[in-house]
């Protein structure tokens, strides 16, 4: 694991263009094995989950062409080598689980081992992609690994999920997609991401009502097409990288065409006392007064709520703790989803950051800290190192980030494109 040296307390500034979003471009790439016609994916970003999910494809008989500038795929999957192998699904990888919908669509079966692994965020269930797969007639043969098996085209169904889960969002959109009639899914997940993957199968042929809502209708069609589709910019690291140059008391724009999904996110970043300029083409921070807005009922605590889409995203929650810790007064957050997902807060502590953990799922953080530079150790969860780097980079002075590794797994060159706008960052 390599070590992320900083070098804080040094505003930067220019134009920066973000990568494509990791939640869409994994189980876009998945969605591919719906149809025998080559797929055109662009705005791909070069992290380590693609590669691997290409290195399983390939193994199972697929070509994979890119074009010279690395970040636009044609796949084209051979149906017949891919149903003569053992169809196991590959390790290591959490969206290794986006599989299961469309393997068993093209082979029937499958072997899935429950060790694929993903960031350090607490119990993350497989029981809601199982479920899907049974009511639309899979069997589950075994359980050590499992072995899942279909035996006739999928008929359509109408479900209702116990909680807005972004992938059982997407293992139902894409068995649906060719099911014989009508599915319908009550409380879907509406995030950015699987309005993506939603609307790769319509370019592909899907019939889907009620795209970004949480109730999704999608009437089976006999079989899917290729077509050419593009990875959304990830508003993760659109917000990310606003944050920073706010917090170094510089001026960034990022590039991006997603701006209509930026306008919650920007507006809890404004009650961190960071100021923006928006445009069609680009976001802009233009400065950050340290400020807290507090809410006009005076005796409540101002506070930053993470839930699912349309809410404020937990994984910007971090990011948002990285900026509170510089403010002049406290703030409460409060993530919904993930319990445990704060317990990285102590780092902060040696920043000289005060906060109390209240429970599980929420934070106070306290304003008004003299921080210094530190050596902290990030847990192997992608967002939270960022959330330490936006403490490091606003300290005047040198801190080290262990374990930042994580970062790779969705932000590509994310180094490089900081020191092109003027950061003194290096890997060590």
């Amino acid at each position: 694991m390599a070590d992320l040296l900083v070098h804080g307390g040094i505003p930067i500034s220019g134009t920066v263009v973000p990568s494509g979003n990791k939640n869409a471009v994994l189980p876009m790439l998945c969605a591919t094995l719906l149809t025998d016609e080559p797929v055109t994916i662009e705005n791909v970003p070069q992290i380590s989950d693609v590669a691997k999910i290409l290195a399983y494809f390939e193994e199972m008989g697929a070509s994979v062409a890119r074009a010279d500038d690395g970040a636009t795929l044609t796949i084209r999957h051979d149906f017949t080598a891919f149903r003569a192998a053992r169809a196991e699904l590959p390790l290591g990888i959490r969206s290794a689980v986006l599989l299961l919908a469309p393997v068993m669509v093209r082979t029937g079966q499958l072997i899935f081992d429950t060790d694929a692994k993903g960031c350090a965020l607490g119990l993350r269930e497989i029981d809601p992609h199982l479920e899907i797969l049974e009511q639309f007639g899979s069997r589950i043969v075994s359980t050590q690994p499992y072995d899942i098996r279909c035996s006739s085209r999928p008929a359509a169904q109408e479900i209702w999920a116990d909680y807005a889960s972004v992938t059982a969002t997407e293992t139902f959109a894409m068995m649906a997609a060719t099911a014989r009639g009508t599915s319908v899914l009550m409380n879907a997940a509406s995030e950015p991401h699987v309005q993506a993957v939603c609307a790769m199968l319509t370019a592909m042929g899907a019939k889907i009502e009620g795209l970004g809502t949480s109730r999704l209708t999608i009437t089976g069609v006999d079989e899917l097409g290729g077509a050419r589709v593009r990875v959304p910019d990830d508003h993760h690291e659109v917000a990310t990288f606003l944050a920073i140059g706010g917090v170094t008391g510089g001026r960034v724009s990022v590039k991006t065409d997603i701006t209509p999904h930026m306008t919650l996110i920007l507006r809890q970043l404004a009650k961190l006392g960071l100021e923006f300029e928006v445009t069609d083409e680009a976001i802009t921070v233009t400065g950050w007064t340290r400020e807290i807005q507090r809410p006009y009922t005076r005796e409540m605590l101002p506070k930053i709520e993470a839930a699912p889409w349309p809410y404020f995203p937990a994984d910007l929650l971090p990011q948002a703790i990285g900026v509170a810790v510089g403010c002049n007064s406290e703030i409460m957050f409060w993530n919904k989803i993930y319990e445990g997902a704060l317990a990285w807060s102590s780092e902060l502590a040696k920043f000289g950051a005060r906060v109390h953990l209240s429970d599980p799922h929420r934070l106070i953080v306290f304003g008004g800290n003299a921080l210094r530079p530190a050596v902290v150790e990030a847990p192997y969860i992608i967002r939270v190192v960022l959330g330490l780097f936006l403490a490091a980079i606003q300290v005047e002075g040198e801190s080290l980030i262990k374990k930042a590794d994580p970062i790779r797994r969705a932000h590509p060159r994310f180094v490089e494109k900081l020191t092109e706008l003027g950061a003194r960052v290096e890997w060590t």
